[in-house]
Protein backbone atom coordinates (compact mmCIF):
# COMPACT_ATOMS: atom_id res chain seq x y z
CA UNK A 1 0.00 0.00 0.00
CA UNK A 2 2.88 1.73 1.05
CA UNK A 3 4.63 1.77 -2.25
CA UNK A 4 1.59 2.65 -4.16
CA UNK A 5 0.88 5.91 -2.42
CA UNK A 6 4.63 6.41 -3.70
CA UNK A 7 4.15 5.28 -7.07
CA UNK A 8 1.26 7.65 -7.44
CA UNK A 9 2.92 10.71 -6.31
CA UNK A 10 5.59 10.02 -8.54
CA UNK A 11 3.12 10.40 -11.64
CA UNK A 12 1.38 13.25 -10.26
CA UNK A 13 4.56 15.31 -9.75
CA UNK A 14 5.72 14.33 -13.49
CA UNK A 15 2.79 14.92 -15.19
CA UNK A 16 2.75 18.53 -13.51
CA UNK A 17 6.37 19.13 -15.17
CA UNK A 18 5.02 17.98 -18.62
CA UNK A 19 2.04 20.42 -18.50
CA UNK A 20 4.24 23.14 -17.38
CA UNK A 21 6.54 22.67 -20.16
CA UNK A 22 3.72 23.06 -22.62
CA UNK A 23 2.20 25.61 -21.13
CA UNK A 24 5.93 27.33 -21.46
CA UNK A 25 6.08 26.30 -25.56
CA UNK A 26 2.88 27.64 -25.91
CA UNK A 27 3.49 31.28 -24.41
CA UNK A 28 6.89 30.84 -26.86
CA UNK A 29 4.60 30.26 -29.68
CA UNK A 30 2.70 33.47 -29.12
CA UNK A 31 5.73 35.76 -30.37
CA UNK A 32 5.84 36.73 -33.30
CA UNK A 33 8.55 35.78 -35.78
CA UNK A 34 8.74 38.73 -37.46
CA UNK A 35 9.20 40.96 -34.32
CA UNK A 36 10.36 41.07 -31.11
CA UNK A 37 10.28 42.58 -27.79
CA UNK A 38 12.41 46.32 -28.03
CA UNK A 39 15.48 46.56 -25.38
CA UNK A 40 16.14 49.72 -23.80
CA UNK A 41 19.40 50.24 -23.33
CA UNK A 42 21.58 53.11 -21.46
CA UNK A 43 20.52 56.36 -22.41
CA UNK A 44 17.49 55.43 -24.03
CA UNK A 45 18.43 53.70 -27.41
CA UNK A 46 15.54 51.29 -28.15
CA UNK A 47 16.02 48.04 -30.52
CA UNK A 48 13.31 46.31 -33.07
CA UNK A 49 14.06 43.30 -35.10
CA UNK A 50 11.88 42.73 -38.39
CA UNK A 51 12.17 39.76 -39.76
CA UNK A 52 13.56 39.60 -44.01
CA UNK A 53 9.76 38.70 -45.28
CA UNK A 54 8.88 41.70 -42.69
CA UNK A 55 11.05 43.98 -43.68
CA UNK A 56 10.26 44.15 -47.45
CA UNK A 57 6.64 43.87 -47.20
CA UNK A 58 6.99 47.55 -45.75
CA UNK A 59 9.35 48.96 -48.50
CA UNK A 60 11.82 50.59 -46.17
CA UNK A 61 14.31 52.62 -47.71
CA UNK A 62 17.93 52.34 -46.46
CA UNK A 63 20.92 54.89 -46.63
CA UNK A 64 23.68 56.53 -45.47
CA UNK A 65 23.35 59.84 -43.96
CA UNK A 66 24.26 62.22 -46.33
CA UNK A 67 24.42 66.23 -47.19
CA UNK A 68 21.65 68.03 -48.89
CA UNK A 69 21.69 71.89 -49.97
CA UNK A 70 18.65 73.41 -47.70
CA UNK A 71 17.80 77.17 -47.58
CA UNK A 72 17.43 79.10 -44.34
CA UNK A 73 14.51 80.53 -44.33
CA UNK A 74 13.00 83.90 -42.19
CA UNK A 75 9.21 83.98 -41.61
CA UNK A 76 7.27 87.16 -42.75
CA UNK A 77 3.84 88.26 -42.63
CA UNK A 78 2.23 91.00 -44.66
CA UNK A 79 0.05 91.66 -46.93
CA UNK A 80 -0.29 92.53 -50.94
CA UNK A 81 0.57 95.88 -51.88
CA UNK A 82 0.47 98.15 -55.32
CA UNK A 83 3.44 101.29 -55.82
CA UNK A 84 2.03 104.13 -55.63
CA UNK A 85 2.54 105.04 -58.93
CA UNK A 86 -0.20 102.57 -59.64
CA UNK A 87 -3.10 103.96 -57.34
CA UNK A 88 -5.08 106.28 -58.36
CA UNK A 89 -7.77 109.18 -56.87
CA UNK A 90 -9.53 110.72 -59.92
CA UNK A 91 -10.61 114.27 -58.63
CA UNK A 92 -12.78 117.00 -59.89
CA UNK A 93 -10.51 120.06 -61.31
CA UNK A 94 -13.33 122.23 -61.83
CA UNK A 95 -16.42 121.93 -59.91
CA UNK A 96 -19.70 120.66 -61.13
CA UNK A 97 -22.84 118.25 -60.88
CA UNK A 98 -22.41 114.92 -61.83
CA UNK A 99 -24.28 114.41 -65.04
CA UNK A 100 -23.22 110.71 -66.36
CA UNK A 101 -21.88 108.18 -63.92
CA UNK A 102 -19.85 105.67 -67.06
CA UNK A 103 -18.32 102.88 -64.87
CA UNK A 104 -19.20 100.86 -61.42
CA UNK A 105 -16.64 99.11 -59.16
CA UNK A 106 -14.80 96.50 -60.49
CA UNK A 107 -14.41 97.60 -63.81
CA UNK A 108 -11.17 97.79 -66.01
CA UNK A 109 -10.61 101.03 -67.39
CA UNK A 110 -7.89 102.75 -69.97
CA UNK A 111 -6.31 105.69 -69.62
CA UNK A 112 -7.71 108.38 -70.81
CA UNK A 113 -11.15 106.55 -70.52
CA UNK A 114 -13.60 108.77 -69.69
CA UNK A 115 -15.62 107.79 -65.84
CA UNK A 116 -18.14 110.61 -65.50
CA UNK A 117 -19.42 113.82 -66.71
CA UNK A 118 -19.83 116.87 -64.99
CA UNK A 119 -21.89 120.33 -65.87
CA UNK A 120 -20.81 123.86 -64.06
CA UNK A 121 -22.32 127.51 -65.76
CA UNK A 122 -18.25 127.93 -65.31
CA UNK A 123 -17.70 125.58 -68.16
CA UNK A 124 -19.59 128.21 -70.56
CA UNK A 125 -17.48 131.06 -69.38
CA UNK A 126 -13.87 129.65 -69.41
CA UNK A 127 -14.63 128.93 -73.51
CA UNK A 128 -16.23 132.09 -74.52
CA UNK A 129 -13.32 133.80 -72.35
CA UNK A 130 -10.90 131.55 -73.95
CA UNK A 131 -12.47 132.45 -77.63
CA UNK A 132 -12.31 136.17 -77.16
CA UNK A 133 -8.66 135.95 -75.90
CA UNK A 134 -7.53 134.01 -78.91
CA UNK A 135 -9.55 136.50 -81.29
CA UNK A 136 -7.49 139.50 -79.72
CA UNK A 137 -3.81 137.51 -80.22
CA UNK A 138 -5.14 137.10 -83.62
CA UNK A 139 -6.06 140.57 -83.89
CA UNK A 140 -2.45 141.72 -82.33
CA UNK A 141 -0.51 139.22 -83.75
CA UNK A 142 -1.40 141.21 -87.20
CA UNK A 143 -1.15 144.74 -86.08
CA UNK A 144 2.04 143.53 -83.75
CA UNK A 145 3.97 142.71 -87.40
CA UNK A 146 2.79 145.98 -88.98
CA UNK A 147 4.00 148.01 -86.43
CA UNK A 148 7.57 146.11 -86.89
CA UNK A 149 7.47 146.63 -90.42
CA UNK A 150 6.73 150.38 -89.86
CA UNK A 151 9.43 150.76 -86.84
CA UNK A 152 11.82 148.83 -89.12
CA UNK A 153 11.49 151.27 -92.06
CA UNK A 154 11.51 153.85 -89.67
CA UNK A 155 8.39 155.17 -90.52
CA UNK A 156 6.23 154.12 -87.58
CA UNK A 157 7.10 155.26 -84.00
CA UNK A 158 9.25 153.35 -82.00
CA UNK A 159 6.45 153.93 -78.50
CA UNK A 160 3.44 152.57 -80.91
CA UNK A 161 5.51 149.26 -81.58
CA UNK A 162 6.86 148.93 -77.91
CA UNK A 163 3.31 148.68 -77.02
CA UNK A 164 1.80 146.56 -79.65
CA UNK A 165 4.29 144.37 -78.55
CA UNK A 166 3.49 144.47 -75.38
CA UNK A 167 -0.02 144.13 -75.72
CA UNK A 168 0.60 141.14 -78.24
CA UNK A 169 3.01 139.45 -75.36
CA UNK A 170 0.02 139.85 -72.60
CA UNK A 171 -2.85 138.39 -74.81
CA UNK A 172 -0.28 135.37 -76.00
CA UNK A 173 0.08 134.67 -72.32
CA UNK A 174 -3.66 134.64 -71.68
CA UNK A 175 -4.23 132.54 -74.34
CA UNK A 176 -1.78 130.12 -73.34
CA UNK A 177 -3.36 130.00 -69.69
CA UNK A 178 -6.44 129.38 -71.06
CA UNK A 179 -4.97 126.45 -73.21
CA UNK A 180 -3.48 124.99 -69.71
CA UNK A 181 -6.92 125.24 -68.30
CA UNK A 182 -8.94 123.58 -70.90
CA UNK A 183 -5.96 120.85 -71.16
CA UNK A 184 -6.24 119.70 -67.29
CA UNK A 185 -10.35 119.78 -68.03
CA UNK A 186 -9.55 117.19 -71.11
CA UNK A 187 -11.46 119.29 -73.37
CA UNK A 188 -9.97 120.05 -77.10
CA UNK A 189 -9.00 123.80 -77.60
CA UNK A 190 -9.10 123.82 -80.83
CA UNK A 191 -12.50 122.59 -81.08
CA UNK A 192 -13.05 125.33 -78.84
CA UNK A 193 -11.68 127.48 -81.30
CA UNK A 194 -14.18 126.39 -83.79
CA UNK A 195 -17.11 127.07 -82.15
CA UNK A 196 -17.97 123.80 -80.63
CA UNK A 197 -17.94 124.27 -77.37
CA UNK A 198 -18.46 121.67 -74.71
CA UNK A 199 -21.65 121.11 -72.16
CA UNK A 200 -20.23 118.68 -69.85
CA UNK A 201 -16.86 118.43 -68.25
CA UNK A 202 -15.42 114.73 -69.19
CA UNK A 203 -13.32 112.89 -65.96
CA UNK A 204 -10.91 110.65 -67.09
CA UNK A 205 -8.83 107.63 -65.31
CA UNK A 206 -5.22 108.94 -65.69
CA UNK A 207 -3.82 105.38 -65.53
CA UNK A 208 -4.62 101.53 -66.64
CA UNK A 209 -6.38 99.86 -63.79
CA UNK A 210 -9.75 98.66 -62.55
CA UNK A 211 -12.29 100.77 -60.45
CA UNK A 212 -11.63 100.51 -56.73
CA UNK A 213 -14.31 102.66 -55.47
CA UNK A 214 -16.93 104.53 -57.01
CA UNK A 215 -17.27 107.89 -54.37
CA UNK A 216 -19.94 110.00 -55.99
CA UNK A 217 -24.08 110.18 -57.04
CA UNK A 218 -25.89 111.41 -59.59
CA UNK A 219 -26.49 114.82 -59.51
CA UNK A 220 -24.25 115.30 -56.34
CA UNK A 221 -22.17 118.67 -56.77
CA UNK A 222 -18.82 118.17 -56.16
CA UNK A 223 -16.25 120.47 -55.42
CA UNK A 224 -12.53 121.12 -56.90
CA UNK A 225 -10.41 118.44 -55.76
CA UNK A 226 -13.31 116.21 -54.63
CA UNK A 227 -12.14 112.47 -54.68
CA UNK A 228 -14.80 111.21 -57.28
CA UNK A 229 -13.33 107.56 -58.15
CA UNK A 230 -10.36 105.13 -57.13
CA UNK A 231 -8.77 103.45 -59.84
CA UNK A 232 -5.57 100.26 -58.99
CA UNK A 233 -3.48 98.93 -61.47
CA UNK A 234 -3.20 94.73 -59.89
CA UNK A 235 -0.98 93.77 -62.64
CA UNK A 236 1.54 95.71 -60.53
CA UNK A 237 0.56 93.90 -57.20
CA UNK A 238 3.27 92.92 -54.79
CA UNK A 239 4.31 91.56 -51.61
CA UNK A 240 5.02 93.48 -48.74
CA UNK A 241 6.35 91.96 -45.72
CA UNK A 242 7.51 92.45 -42.33
CA UNK A 243 11.10 91.21 -41.23
CA UNK A 244 11.78 91.43 -37.29
CA UNK A 245 14.80 93.24 -36.35
CA UNK A 246 16.67 89.95 -35.08
CA UNK A 247 16.21 88.65 -38.62
CA UNK A 248 16.82 92.12 -40.62
CA UNK A 249 20.77 90.89 -41.09
CA UNK A 250 19.55 87.70 -43.16
CA UNK A 251 17.39 89.58 -45.39
CA UNK A 252 18.97 91.50 -48.55
CA UNK A 253 17.90 92.02 -52.80
CA UNK A 254 17.44 89.36 -54.75
CA UNK A 255 16.40 87.01 -52.21
CA UNK A 256 13.72 84.44 -53.23
CA UNK A 257 10.07 84.12 -51.35
CA UNK A 258 7.52 82.15 -51.42
CA UNK A 259 4.32 82.52 -49.80
CA UNK A 260 0.43 81.62 -49.00
CA UNK A 261 -2.26 83.79 -49.07
CA UNK A 262 -4.58 83.80 -45.96
CA UNK A 263 -7.67 83.81 -47.65
CA UNK A 264 -7.03 81.04 -50.74
CA UNK A 265 -6.08 77.62 -48.93
CA UNK A 266 -3.82 75.65 -50.74
CA UNK A 267 -2.68 79.21 -52.74
CA UNK A 268 1.58 78.99 -53.36
CA UNK A 269 3.13 81.68 -54.63
CA UNK A 270 7.01 82.91 -55.25
CA UNK A 271 8.69 85.71 -55.48
CA UNK A 272 12.11 87.68 -55.39
CA UNK A 273 12.84 90.82 -53.24
CA UNK A 274 13.52 93.92 -55.16
CA UNK A 275 13.85 96.42 -52.38
CA UNK A 276 14.93 96.31 -48.78
CA UNK A 277 13.16 99.17 -46.11
CA UNK A 278 16.22 101.07 -44.25
CA UNK A 279 13.58 102.48 -41.36
CA UNK A 280 12.02 100.17 -38.36
CA UNK A 281 8.49 100.50 -37.66
CA UNK A 282 7.94 101.02 -34.05
CA UNK A 283 4.31 98.47 -33.51
CA UNK A 284 5.99 96.04 -33.84
CA UNK A 285 9.80 96.51 -34.53
CA UNK A 286 9.87 95.79 -38.20
CA UNK A 287 10.96 96.74 -41.39
CA UNK A 288 9.15 96.71 -44.98
CA UNK A 289 10.77 94.26 -47.76
CA UNK A 290 8.81 94.68 -51.33
CA UNK A 291 8.95 91.40 -53.64
CA UNK A 292 8.10 91.22 -56.93
CA UNK A 293 5.71 88.24 -57.78
CA UNK A 294 6.31 85.80 -60.27
CA UNK A 295 3.46 83.43 -61.05
CA UNK A 296 0.61 86.62 -60.55
CA UNK A 297 -3.35 85.70 -61.22
CA UNK A 298 -6.19 87.39 -61.37
CA UNK A 299 -7.32 86.17 -57.81
CA UNK A 300 -4.60 88.59 -56.33
CA UNK A 301 -6.10 91.68 -54.82
CA UNK A 302 -4.15 94.50 -52.63
CA UNK A 303 -4.89 94.16 -49.34
CA UNK A 304 -5.00 90.61 -49.08
CA UNK A 305 -3.14 89.01 -45.78
CA UNK A 306 -0.14 86.60 -46.95
CA UNK A 307 2.19 84.59 -44.68
CA UNK A 308 5.60 84.09 -46.56
CA UNK A 309 9.04 82.59 -46.17
CA UNK A 310 12.04 84.14 -46.99
CA UNK A 311 15.00 81.74 -48.84
CA UNK A 312 18.11 83.14 -47.22
CA UNK A 313 20.87 81.00 -48.86
CA UNK A 314 21.58 77.97 -49.54
CA UNK A 315 23.83 75.53 -47.16
CA UNK A 316 24.98 71.76 -47.72
CA UNK A 317 23.81 70.22 -44.35
CA UNK A 318 23.35 66.63 -43.17
CA UNK A 319 18.89 65.87 -44.12
CA UNK A 320 16.77 63.12 -44.24
CA UNK A 321 13.31 63.05 -45.67
CA UNK A 322 10.34 64.25 -42.89
CA UNK A 323 8.66 60.87 -43.12
CA UNK A 324 12.61 59.48 -41.75
CA UNK A 325 12.24 61.58 -38.35
CA UNK A 326 9.81 61.29 -35.53
CA UNK A 327 9.00 63.17 -32.78
CA UNK A 328 8.31 61.35 -29.05
CA UNK A 329 7.70 63.56 -25.92
CA UNK A 330 8.70 66.09 -27.51
CA UNK A 331 11.95 64.74 -28.62
CA UNK A 332 13.15 63.79 -32.29
CA UNK A 333 14.31 60.32 -33.45
CA UNK A 334 15.64 59.00 -36.37
CA UNK A 335 16.21 55.05 -36.83
CA UNK A 336 19.57 52.94 -38.05
CA UNK A 337 19.50 49.79 -39.47
CA UNK A 338 21.93 46.54 -39.58
CA UNK A 339 20.90 43.31 -40.51
CA UNK A 340 21.56 40.30 -39.09
CA UNK A 341 21.77 36.31 -39.27
CA UNK A 342 19.98 34.54 -36.41
CA UNK A 343 20.03 30.55 -37.08
CA UNK A 344 20.67 31.12 -40.60
CA UNK A 345 18.06 33.45 -41.05
CA UNK A 346 18.42 36.96 -42.00
CA UNK A 347 16.62 39.97 -40.00
CA UNK A 348 16.69 43.94 -39.71
CA UNK A 349 17.71 45.49 -36.25
CA UNK A 350 16.52 48.99 -36.02
CA UNK A 351 17.65 51.52 -32.98
CA UNK A 352 16.41 54.38 -32.27
CA UNK A 353 19.13 57.58 -32.42
CA UNK A 354 17.74 60.78 -30.78
CA UNK A 355 19.15 64.35 -32.87
CA UNK A 356 18.23 67.78 -33.02
CA UNK A 357 16.45 69.22 -36.23
CA UNK A 358 16.91 72.65 -38.29
CA UNK A 359 16.09 73.50 -41.72
CA UNK A 360 13.16 72.06 -43.10
CA UNK A 361 12.19 72.30 -46.96
CA UNK A 362 10.85 70.55 -49.95
CA UNK A 363 9.44 67.57 -48.08
CA UNK A 364 13.46 67.66 -46.31
CA UNK A 365 14.56 68.19 -42.93
CA UNK A 366 18.22 68.79 -41.16
CA UNK A 367 19.72 66.89 -38.89
CA UNK A 368 22.08 67.52 -36.07
CA UNK A 369 23.56 64.64 -34.57
CA UNK A 370 24.23 64.71 -30.81
CA UNK A 371 27.04 62.12 -31.32
CA UNK A 372 28.58 60.71 -34.40
CA UNK A 373 27.30 57.73 -35.90
CA UNK A 374 29.72 54.78 -37.16
CA UNK A 375 30.95 55.83 -40.91
CA UNK A 376 28.91 53.58 -43.02
CA UNK A 377 26.21 53.56 -40.97
CA UNK A 378 22.64 52.97 -42.33
CA UNK A 379 19.49 55.13 -41.21
CA UNK A 380 15.92 54.13 -42.62
CA UNK A 381 14.45 56.95 -44.95
CA UNK A 382 10.76 55.76 -44.41
CA UNK A 383 8.31 54.47 -41.87
CA UNK A 384 9.99 56.05 -39.32
CA UNK A 385 6.43 56.10 -37.61
CA UNK A 386 5.60 52.21 -37.99
CA UNK A 387 9.04 51.42 -36.49
CA UNK A 388 8.13 53.69 -33.20
CA UNK A 389 4.57 52.46 -33.49
CA UNK A 390 5.95 48.66 -33.03
CA UNK A 391 8.38 49.63 -30.22
CA UNK A 392 5.51 51.49 -28.19
CA UNK A 393 3.46 48.03 -28.76
CA UNK A 394 5.93 45.71 -28.13
CA UNK A 395 7.48 47.56 -24.81
CA UNK A 396 3.86 47.57 -23.82
CA UNK A 397 3.07 43.97 -24.38
CA UNK A 398 6.47 43.50 -22.90
CA UNK A 399 5.07 45.21 -19.55
CA UNK A 400 2.59 43.02 -19.35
Amino acid sequence: MKIRTINILIFAFALTLVVGCKENSDAGDNNSPETETPKVEEGGMRRLHLSDLKFNSLGIKLDTLTKNALSGTVEANGQLEVPPQYEATVTAILGGNVTSIKVIEGDKVKKGQTLAYLSHPNLTKIQSDYISAYSRMQFLEKEFDRQKRLYEAQVGSGKTFQQTQSDYQSVKGEVRAFESQLRQLNLNASRVRNGELYEYIPVVSPIDGYIEKVLVQMGQFVEPQTSMFLVIDNEHVHADLMVFEKDVHKVKIGQKISFTLESVPGSNLIGEIYSVGKKFEQNPKAIHIHAEIENKDEKLIPGMYIKGEIRTGEEAVLALPEEAVIEEEGNPYIFTAQKTDKNGKTAWEFKTVEVRIGITEDGWVEINLLEPLPKGTLIAYNNAYYLISEMQKSQASHGH
